[in-house]
């Protein structure tokens, strides 16, 4: 599956998030990840960000696909982050 990943979280806890979603995702902007990553790979970073989180306070999105075959991706501007030959 091809995950998009969205997070916005206190600052306290920007560092241990995105470290943690860097072992199974690229960073391609602030907040932002996305890659291929398996289901079991998925259901670890999702356990491992839970308990990264505060519940009450932190929001992280999951744009879930389950292919990429229809879809592109344009980027205006500079590239932050990632592979640079995604789709």
């Amino acid at each position: 599956m091809f995950v998009i990943l969205v997070y916005d979280v206190n600052q306290k806890r920007v560092a241990k998030v995105l470290k943690t979603a860097r072992k199974y995702l690229y960073w391609v902007q602030n907040s932002v990840l996305e890659g291929e990553i398996t289901e079991a790979n998925f259901r670890r970073l999702k356990g491992e960000l839970s308990r990264i989180i505060n519940q009450d306070e932190d929001s992280v999105l999951f744009y879930i696909f389950g292919s990429m075959k229809y879809s592109s991706r344009e980027l205006l501007g500079i590239q932050k982050g990632g592979e640079t030959n995604m789709l």
